[in-house]
C-alpha cells in the first residue's frame, strides 16, 4: 500500500512539477524552437520590406524611405541598374547581410539578365557561411535586392541561454516559496476542519468550525459542518430525551399494574368489588402500555419503510364523528366540550383512510392533553379551494421559537415530562410522517389563549 502524504506535501509537490514543466517548455521553446522561429520572423521582414517598397519607391526622397524600410526590418538593401552598377545601398548593414562590394554573385546576374520582376534565392553567404534569404524585385527598370540572414549570428542564441538559467533558477526558488506558502494557506483550514471533525465523531458537540478562511468552498463546507454539528447536537439531545421519557412512560404504567396486581392479591383478596377496580385499572395500564409500543413500532415502520400511499374516498364528516364517538366517556366522566364546526353534511375526499384517521385521532388527543380550564377542543372544516381541517385548543399555547420542533418526538415534554391524559407524547410525530406522504399542507397556529393545528387536502 502506497504511503499516503500530508496536504502540504502534495501541494508542493505539484507545484514544483508544474513550475519544472513549464521551465522545460520554455527551453524547447527558447533553445531547440529559437533557429526556426527566427527563420519564420526573418522571412516574414522579408515579405514586409518588399511590399514597403513597391509602395513607395517612386517618392522623391526614396532613399530615405528605404533606409527606415531597412532599419524598422533589420534587412539590408541594395539597388542596381541594368549594367550591375549599385546605385543605392541601406545605411543599415546588418551582421550576415551579403556586402554591396560582392557584385559577381550568380543570383545578381541570373535575376538582371533573364529580366526577371521578382525572385527569391536563399543561398549560402561566403563571407560568413550562413544561410541568406535574398528578395530581388524589378520596379522602374531598377533592381532591388533585400536581403538578410536566417541564422542569428550576433551572439543572441547565447545571450538567451544565459539569461534563460538564471530566470530557470529564480523561478523554480520562486516557486519552491508560492507552494509552501500556498500549501500552508490552504492546508492550515483544511487541517483545523479535519481536527474539529474528528472530535465531532467523538460526540464533542461544542465546536465551532471557521467560516472565514477566505476560501469559498472551504466556507460553505464549514457552513455546512456547523448546521450539522448544531442538528446533531438537537438530534442527539432528543435521543436522550426520548430514551428518558419512554422509560419513564414504560415504568409508571409496569409500577401501576405491580402495584394493582399485589393489592389485588394481598390487600383486597377477599373483597370482590376492589379486585374489580385493580383488574380495571391494570387493563387500563396495560391498553396504555400497548398503545405505547403500538406508536413507537408505527414511527419506526414510517421511518424506516417507503412503501406505497393507498388511496381510497370516503366520508371525512363522518370519519370525524366516529372518532368523537370515542371521547364522549371524557365528556361524561371529566366535563370535556367536543364542538364539530362544518356546513358539509357529506364531503368525500381521497386519500388514506386509515392513515388519515390517526392524522385527526392524534391531533384531537393533543387538544385534550393541552387544552385550558374550560376543557374544550373545537374540531373545524371548511371547504373551499381546499378543505381544511382545524383542531383547536384553549391552553396556553406553544412559544414561537418552539414551533418548528413541536413535530420531534416528546419534544413539547422535554423538559416537564409528564403523564399525558391521552396518548403517548409521540402523536404529532406520527401526523407529521402522514401529511408529509399525503404532500398536504400543514401548520399551526398559536397564542396565548390557545393553538390551532390544521392540514388541508386537495379536491
Amino acid at each position: 500500500m502506497l504511503k499516503k502524504n500530508n496536504i502540504n506535501k502534495e501541494i508542493l509537490k505539484y507545484f514544483i512539477i508544474f513550475s519544472l514543466i513549464i521551465l522545460f517548455l520554455l527551453w524547447i521553446l527558447q533553445i531547440l524552437l529559437f533557429k526556426t522561429f527566427y527563420k519564420y520572423q526573418k522571412i516574414s521582414d522579408i515579405k514586409t520590406s518588399s511590399k514597403l517598397i513597391k509602395n513607395s519607391i517612386n517618392t522623391n526622397n526614396y532613399e530615405e524611405v528605404l533606409n527606415k524600410i531597412a532599419f524598422d526590418n533589420s534587412v539590408c538593401i541594395e539597388m542596381n541598374n541594368n549594367n550591375y552598377d549599385l546605385l543605392y545601398s541601406s545605411t543599415y548593414f546588418g551582421k550576415g547581410c551579403i556586402s554591396s562590394l560582392e557584385k559577381s554573385y550568380r543570383y545578381k546576374y541570373d535575376f538582371i539578365s533573364k529580366q526577371k520582376q521578382e525572385e527569391t534565392y536563399e543561398l549560402i553567404n561566403e563571407e560568413f557561411n550562413n544561410t541568406t534569404l535574398v528578395q530581388a524585385l524589378k520596379l522602374n527598370n531598377k533592381y532591388i535586392f533585400i536581403n538578410t540572414s536566417l541564422e542569428p549570428l550576433d551572439g543572441i542564441t547565447s545571450l538567451i541561454q544565459k539569461q534563460l538559467i538564471v530566470v530557470s533558477l529564480l523561478i523554480y526558488v520562486i516557486s519552491i516559496v508560492l507552494a509552501y506558502y500556498i500549501s500552508n494557506h490552504i492546508s492550515e483550514p483544511i487541517k483545523d476542519i479535519n481536527s474539529k471533525a474528528k472530535n465531532l465523531t467523538k460526540g464533542n458537540y461544542n465546536i465551532k468550525f471557521n467560516e472565514d478562511t477566505k476560501i469559498k468552498e472551504l466556507d460553505e463546507l464549514s457552513k455546512t459542518l456547523n448546521e450539522t454539528t448544531k442538528e446533531l447536537s438537537r438530534t442527539d439531545e432528543l435521543r436522550r430525551d426520548l430514551m428518558a421519557n419512554v422509560s419513564h412512560d414504560l415504568k409508571t404504567p409496569l409500577t401501576m399494574i405491580k402495584a394493582y396486581a399485589e393489592m389485588s392479591t394481598d390487600l383486597h383478596k377477599n373483597n370482590l368489588e376492589k379486585q374489580k377496580e385493580d383488574m380495571n385499572t391494570i387493563i387500563e395500564e396495560t391498553d396504555r402500555l400497548t398503545l405505547l409500543v403500538n406508536d413507537i413500532l408505527e414511527l419506526s415502520k414510517m421511518e424506516s419503510i417507503d412503501e406505497k400511499l393507498e388511496l381510497n374516498k370516503f366520508d371525512l364528516i363522518k370519519m370525524i364523528n366516529n372518532i368523537l364517538d370515542k371521547y364522549k366517556v371524557l365528556e361524561e366522566t371529566e366535563s370535556y366540550n367536543f364542538i364539530f364546526i362544518h356546513k358539509d353534511i357529506k364531503l368525500l375526499v381521497e386519500a388514506n383512510e386509515n392513515k388519515l384517521y390517526q392524522v385527526i385521532y392524534n391531533l384531537i388527543n393533543n387538544a385534550i392533553n393541552y387544552t385550558g380550564e374550560d376543557n374544550t377542543v373545537t374540531i373545524k372544516v371548511t371547504n373551499k379551494d381546499k378543505i381544511k381541517v382545524e383542531i383547536i385548543d384553549t391552553g396556553k399555547g406553544i412559544k414561537e421559537e418552539d414551533i418548528p420542533y413541536i413535530w420531534d418526538k416528546y419534544y413539547k415534554n422535554k423538559k416537564k415530562h409528564k403523564r399525558n391524559l391521552i396518548g403517548t407524547g409521540l402523536g404529532l410525530s406520527i401526523v407529521k410522517k402522514i401529511l408529509e406522504e399525503h404532500n398536504y399542507n400543514y401548520g399551526v397556529k398559536s397564542s396565548s389563549k390557545g393553538t390551532n393545528f390544521y392540514f388541508e387536502i386537495d379536491k
